[in-house]
């Protein structure tokens, strides 16, 4: 089981559990996660979503070989129906408190879905990275819009372009995180957080954060739908052949001989 999903006191549990590959997700992994996040959505039994890895890793983001396997546009567009989209218009869309917890590594996309959660707790030895340059692409779902949002345009300018990691700290400084915390206590803040959640009034709960999130959901939606457009395009494009290409073949890129 590549993804953990636990029920208990009112808590939906999401754990990447893949720690062989750094907790790298497959569509397989997308499609537990959105059904899973789908379900809660009607179940009265979850008043609050936690998602977590391990102590190493929280993921690696996508895992390449399956991403390039099932992600090469055919037609010059995404397809929306793929386990990637369920899962993340699950995540934003969610009438129900999310909260994270991040250990180790988040990259990619294990940074991206963090923007969409509502409580984001980090341990002291997590970093975050969104390496989607350095891969001949732009960022997604959202990510462009939201982190100016939440870092302001010069940070958010050096973590989107340059896509360099960055430690819990200056996570924290950014506003991308909630609260950072020593590594083995981690688990046990985020789930005791969670559980007042849980303890509160479901409906205040739900209200409170939709009202939060009301105003910047169409213009995400906006940004994820010209970030899709160009991410569709920079895909089949050399850059991004160049990037893969050197990816496996564990060397460096050479992006110099593109205009």
């Amino acid at each position: 089981m590549d993804i953990l999903c636990s029920k208990s006191e009112g808590i939906l549990t999401l754990e990447f559990n893949r720690l062989e590959r750094k907790n790298a997700i497959t569509g397989a992994m997308y499609q537990t996660l959105a059904d899973a996040l789908v379900a809660a959505e009607t179940d009265d039994a979850v008043r609050a979503i936690l998602i977590c890895g391990k102590r190493e890793i929280f993921t690696a983001g996508n895992d390449l070989d399956d991403f390039m396997k099932t992600a090469r546009p055919k037609d010059g567009s995404l397809d929306h129906d793929r386990p990637v989209f369920q899962f993340m218009r699950a995540l934003y869309g969610s009438s129900k408190p999310v909260v994270a917890a991040v250990s180790g590594p988040a990259i990619g996309i294990g940074t991206t879905l963090l923007m969409h959660c509502d409580l984001v707790y980090a341990a002291d030895n997590a970093s975050f990275s969104m390496p989607f340059t350095q891969l001949g692409l732009c960022p997604e779902f959202g990510s462009s819009l939201l982190l100016t949002q939440l870092a302001g345009y010069p940070r958010a300018a050096e973590k989107l372009m340059l896509g360099e990691s960055f430690p819990a700290s200056e996570a924290l400084e950014m506003g991308l995180v909630s609260k950072v915390v020593p590594l083995y206590d981690l688990m046990t803040y985020a789930q005791g957080q969670a559980a007042k959640l849980v303890a509160l009034p479901a409906a205040s709960i739900r209200a409170t954060k939709r009202l939060m999130k009301q105003s910047r959901m169409e213009p995400m939606k906006a940004a994820i739908a010209d970030e899709n457009t160009l991410f569709s395009a920079m895909l089949g494009g050399a850059e991004a052949k160049e990037a893969f290409t050197a990816f496996f073949e564990k060397r460096k890129p050479d992006f110099k001989k593109f205009a």
